[in-house]
């Protein structure tokens, strides 16, 4: 059996998966992140990307939109706001978001936050390649 070490995604709504795992592997604000079992602890930022979990028997896909993680020798806590499952997402709402924020960016119409519309556009994103 590989070595494993413990996950727990906790959102504000219900604890979203807890469990053993070999790897999980997300985007912070510094980068793409792979975490393995002794990984050198730290805390991150979150950014809105594609969540993989590999399981000892399966891999797992969530998209993952904000939040921090506490990574510790052997569990990784991930504190989200919130996360989906590919079953829980609408692709077409999912396409129509992107849409909505590539043309408030590319627009830029007055009273617009260019940030909010870049997380926007981040996590529609997470949300259409977390079902490909």
């Amino acid at each position: 059996m590989a070595d494993t070490f413990r996950l727990k995604i906790i959102t504000p709504d219900r604890v979203f998966y807890e469990g053993d795992v070999v790897m999980a592997e997300f985007n912070t604000t510094e980068g793409g992140i792979g975490i393995y079992k002794n990984h050198v602890p730290l805390t991150v930022i979150i950014r809105p990307g594609v969540l993989t979990i590999t399981e000892p028997e399966d891999e797992k896909r969530a998209a993952l939109h904000a939040g921090f993680a506490e990574v510790l020798g052997d569990k990784v806590t991930i504190l989200a706001e919130s996360i989906e499952w590919p079953d829980e997402i609408d692709m077409e709402r999912a396409q129509s978001a992107e849409e909505r924020a590539r043309e408030r960016i590319a627009n830029k119409p007055d009273g617009v936050d260019l940030d909010r519309a870049a997380v926007a556009l981040q996590r529609a994103i997470a949300r259409i390649n977390c079902l490909k």
